[in-house]
């Protein structure tokens, strides 16, 4: 059975520790603030983003039939013309997955 001075040591080195980890990001966040790096990332991101979900989405389309990729393409317009107009990620890929879901389940490519 381990000491009560065992016992209080181990909560309070996990009690520094979880302290420690959680101050952290807000001691090294006003350097981070100020960096130019940081601030192009945070332009440049969205976009990247955006096109690493679009190519991710077109991976394994084939070219043929050409109907079969009308629920994929124009998923793909709804999320770049959802983009462009609201700014929002989020908005994006949400309306682009509801008209995906929508046109695959109701297209038939015959």
């Amino acid at each position: 059975m381990p000491t009560p001075l065992y016992l209080a040591a181990v909560v309070a080195v996990s009690t520094a520790i979880t302290w420690g980890l959680r101050a952290l990001p807000f001691a090294v966040l006003g350097p981070l603030r100020r960096s130019s790096v940081l601030q192009f990332l945070a332009l440049q991101m969205p976009t990247g983003i955006m096109l690493i979900l679009a190519l991710y989405t077109l991976r394994d389309l084939r070219p043929t039939p050409w109907t079969a990729m009308v629920p994929a393409v124009l998923a793909l317009a709804a999320a770049v013309g959802l983009h462009l107009k609201t700014r929002n990620a989020v908005i994006s890929v949400l309306g682009a997955t509801a008209v995906h879901v929508v046109l695959s389940t109701f297209w038939h490519a015959g």
